[in-house]
């Protein structure tokens, strides 16, 4: 039986990077996830692969669940099967416009334990990646936080206008483009002079990030002829001045480019994460996943007679995580491997080997077959030479086979294999509206798979705009044999090569 407890958790404004420690800590143990309208998706992939997730999203003032629900879902699921852990994920901070008091109270009216979480509140963190500072010396030193989303037909308003139109420098108003007349005239008709500044930063800290500014006379006319939506924070105060000089998240060199990863989603981490810290709005699209070869066997094998290799090539950081969990699986660790020699093939393989505290003896600075082979040779390796070779199940032969003309003996062992990823079918619907900028292949496999789980997209016209960057030759030949453009392709077949590459190629397309 488990022990009945709700995380109230704040979100924070959008950006990943801006949940806290302990609120992914809390995500992660929770055995449901429940989960609302602001709250970033890429939070439940930190949840158990068990959990149950709950989506309560609620826009505006019509109700997708009402407050009251959302309260006695809590309730009753915490208390579920003798007692469950929940994570209820609210955008920002709870306690700031999250309706997080009235959740914790009635969890204290049906007597189920509470903890809170606060967050980062975009309040202060959407004007901040606007470039716009709240509070600066010689501007203002006060600032209020307000809600905007009272209802207009309220015959008395809470909000004490004349004391914020003239008492607070910097007002920040929550949910307010809807009210956002109602919040001009209030403020002017108060005595704040219609000169004075004003921004909207809709979906602030995310890579939709978009910014109007204008004064409480044109802001008005301003949004409705952008055509300017919810969700965003208004900022109303002479600091908004600040933004002309100090904008920075909006130029950044993949600020508004949308990018499709197609590495599993395990893998998918490295380049996700410094393609989004360039600004960039990345989707995921695992088409490939790792799995266990259908049989250990061979590389257990080889593992009991390491002592008759003289080279052991690792061709992936996959390759290596997946070969030291054999050698643990036999109760061995590196120190078996003495008296062999190393070749790690890429930067990216062989800091894997470093950190399980094996120096690699050659990293070839030609990361395709061909170039390795000539290193190799050039090392002694030749006839008579045993080799183990540990890799995916379907990686390209051509290595094995040169080694076996210069008279080595080579054993081939599957460590790992990679199958059919599962895609995302709402990234599908956009990679077939068009509405991508870029695609990112890192392996043939990567490539092979798209085209399948794209099946009934015609790609040549979904994809006529989009930037296809591949991470080297052979994968950029398969792209082309399957009849896919490839834009860019990197001059170091690594990770951060491929990104090198495509911020090149913008650069000098001027995009």
């Amino acid at each position: 039986m488990g022990h009945p407890i709700v995380y109230l958790i704040g979100a924070g404004p959008g950006d990943p990077g801006l949940m806290t420690v302990k609120g992914l800590e809390r995500i992660a143990e929770a055995d449901i996830v429940v989960y609302d309208y602001l709250a970033n998706p890429v939070f439940l992939e930190g949840a158990r692969e068990d959990a149950e997730l709950i989506y309560v999203g609620k826009k505006g003032f019509t109700a997708h669940v009402t407050q009251e629900e959302i309260n006695a879902l809590l309730v009753a699921k915490a208390l579920e099967d003798g007692g469950k852990s929940i994570a209820r994920l609210k955008g920002g901070d709870p306690f700031i416009f999250g309706r997080g008091g009235e959740e914790a109270l009635a969890l204290v009216e049906a007597g189920v334990p509470f903890e809170v979480v606060p967050g980062i509140s975009s309040g202060y963190a959407a004007p901040a990646y606007a470039g716009i500072p709240v509070t600066h010396r010689g501007i203002t030193t006060e600032m209020a936080f307000v809600t905007g989303h009272e209802d207009p037909t309220k015959p008395d308003s809470d909000i004490d206008w004349a004391h914020l139109a003239k008492g607070v420098g910097t007002v920040c108003f929550f949910m307010g483009v809807k009210n956002l007349p109602n919040i001009v005239e209030n403020m002017v008709g108060n005595g704040r002079p219609a000169s004075t500044p004003v921004a909207l930063v809709r979906w602030g800290t995310t890579p939709k990030q978009e910014v109007i500014t204008g004064t409480l006379e044109d802001i008005v006319a301003k949004v409705q002829a952008a055509g300017f939506k919810a969700p965003a924070i208004t900022v109303v105060g002479e600091v908004v001045k600040l933004r002309e000089k100090l904008a920075w998240f909006e130029t950044r060199p993949l600020f508004g480019k949308t990018v499709v990863v197609t590495r599993s989603r395990a893998q998918a981490s490295a380049l996700s994460s410094e393609l989004r810290s360039l600004g960039a709005d990345v989707l995921e699209f695992p088409t490939i996943e790792i799995v266990d070869p259908e049989s250990f066997e061979p590389v257990d094998s080889a593992i009991r007679n390491l002592d008759v290799y003289h080279w052991l090539i690792l061709t992936s950081v996959n390759g290596v995580e997946r070969f030291f969990d054999r050698l643990e699986n036999a109760d061995k660790d590196g120190r078996a491997l003495h008296g062999l020699r190393i070749a790690a093939i890429g930067p990216a393989t062989a800091a894997a080997c470093m950190d399980r505290g094996i120096r690699p003896d050659f990293v070839p600075e030609e990361y395709r077959a061909e170039g390795v082979l000539e290193g190799l040779c050039e090392r002694g390796v030749g006839k008579d030479s045993r080799v183990l070779l540990a890799r995916a199940l379907e990686a390209r032969e051509v290595l094995p086979e040169k080694l076996a003309e210069r008279g080595a003996l080579v054993d081939v062992v599957p460590v790992y294999r990679t199958v059919l990823g599962a895609g995302d079918p709402k990234v599908a619907e956009r990679i077939a509206a068009g509405d991508i900028d870029i695609v990112t292949f890192t392996s043939s496999s990567t490539v092979r798979n798209f085209v399948d789980l794209t099946e009934g997209i015609d790609l040549a016209d979904a994809l006529g705009d989009t930037l296809v960057a591949s991470i080297g030759p052979i994968t950029s030949e398969t792209a082309q044999e399957l009849g896919l453009s490839v834009g860019v392709e990197a001059d170091e077949y690594t990770i951060p090569g491929l990104v090198e590459a495509v911020l090149g190629h913008l650069a000098r397309k001027g995009q």
